[in-house]
């Protein structure tokens, strides 16, 4: 098992926690700010027992100089404040002078937010390839290193990976719960033991489709990708989004899982991505030019049979063109379904997490993660180097 933030003594100890900050923007203001509520537990048990808490997070990505201003972690720094209750001092800078002297002059208790790790990648991407010098160069700054940010877990980079490498460390109480939840469908013994898959492309989720497809009893796919199944098993879809690269991939699951994979029996379609007018039709029947955008009502009920009966569901992408009214009431239907079912119920991160909390579903699943490519990786069984890093607790 690794170590968490529990098996150390912080009292005037500089703690590094590198958290997942990575919370969506619209002209410098924040529109949710679940990612950054996650994160409190862990830093307010870090200042409840006397730490000086020095945080690291990324938002966006930072490519161009113009990248700089609109991934400015500063709003979050103020976001923080009022949660925590407490002032927060952010540093604008990422590293040199202004950022040692502000953790010279901590006191235990106190809280600072380094400015956005993926500045470091506007030259070099120093960040993003755990360049060793970036990374021995954070570690100096402190004396135990907490790695909180699950999303990024997947990924070895310079601020979880590379400080790491140079401090003692353990995991935060945000990725000790997603690894002891995810861990429940991993290696599960509850069943019958349901997956629900949808988003765009297949070749996103071919790893979890293989694993989980021994493990699972049911598969109920939709979204964009389920097109490309049913493509696979020879039906027409017209005009909508086909994974072609994936084809051979998914013919051999429908020929290896024949009774697992559920696909939709009807669709909701249109003949383009908008608010426009759209029809409900059966799986067999697209009219010339049709686009599949969502699952349809016969789609909604045939699904819900397997869900009543679940006791474990995990369920990772939407299952239409969400991002529109028109195409989001599978989606929806499903999550007012899955609230009354009386089962284990995961959340894969991601749209699907986004989905769940801004419609008011959050406190009808057992667990969301904060992750979704990280809660992926995990459910195919791989290691995650922000995790693997981590230090061992001493045998007993």
């Amino acid at each position: 098992m690794k170590k968490t933030i529990e098996d150390f003594n912080l009292k005037n100890k500089r703690v590094l926690i590198r958290v997942d900050f990575n919370v969506p923007m619209q002209e410098g203001h924040i529109t949710d700010d679940n990612r950054i509520k996650e994160s409190l537990r862990t830093i307010q048990y870090a200042i409840e027992n006397g730490a000086k808490v020095i945080l690291f997070s990324h938002l966006g990505r930072v490519k161009e100089e113009s990248d700089l201003e609109k991934n400015d972690l500063q709003p979050v720094a103020i976001r923080l404040s009022e949660l925590l209750k407490k002032e927060v001092t952010f540093v604008e800078s990422t590293r040199g002078p202004i950022v040692e002297a502000a953790i010279q002059n901590m006191k235990e208790g106190d809280v600072v937010l380094i400015q956005n790790t993926r500045y470091e990648d506007l030259y070099g991407k120093l960040e993003s390839s755990n360049d060793e010098e970036l990374g021995s160069y954070w570690a100096s700054l402190g004396d135990i290193f907490i790695n909180d940010a699950f999303g990024t877990s997947h990924r070895a980079h310079a601020s979880n990976v590379g400080i790491a490498s140079h401090l003692p460390s353990g995991l935060g109480f945000l990725v000790e719960k997603e690894v002891e939840q995810l861990s429940i469908a991993l290696h599960n013994e509850i069943h019958p033991y349901t997956v629900i898959l949808g988003g765009a492309k297949v070749s996103d989720k071919v790893g979890v489709l293989a694993s989980l497809g021994e493990k699972a009893d049911y598969i109920l796919i939709g979204g964009a990708m389920a097109y490309t199944f049913l493509k696979a098993k020879g039906i027409d879809v017209k005009n909508s989004l086909v994974d072609t690269d994936s084809l051979s991939f998914c013919k051999d699951m429908l020929e290896k899982y024949k009774d697992k994979i559920i696909l939709p029996v009807d669709s909701v379609n249109a003949k383009e991505i908008a608010e426009v007018e759209v029809h409900i039709c059966e799986i067999d029947s697209f009219l010339d030019k049709d686009i599949g955008l969502d699952i349809g009502p016969k789609t909604i009920q045939l699904f819900q049979e397997y869900l009543q009966k679940s006791k474990l569901i995990v369920w990772n992408g939407t299952l239409g063109y969400a991002e529109l009214e028109s195409f989001s009431h599978g989606t929806k239907s499903i999550l007012d379904r899955l609230k009354d079912v009386d089962a284990v119920k995961i959340i894969g991160g991601g749209d699907t997490a986004a989905s769940v909390i801004s419609l008011g579903y959050k406190d009808y699943m057992t667990h969301i993660s904060t992750g979704g490519g990280a809660s992926l990786e995990l459910l195919e069984g791989k290691e995650l180097p922000g995790i693997s890093i981590i230090e061992e607790k001493d045998a007993e």
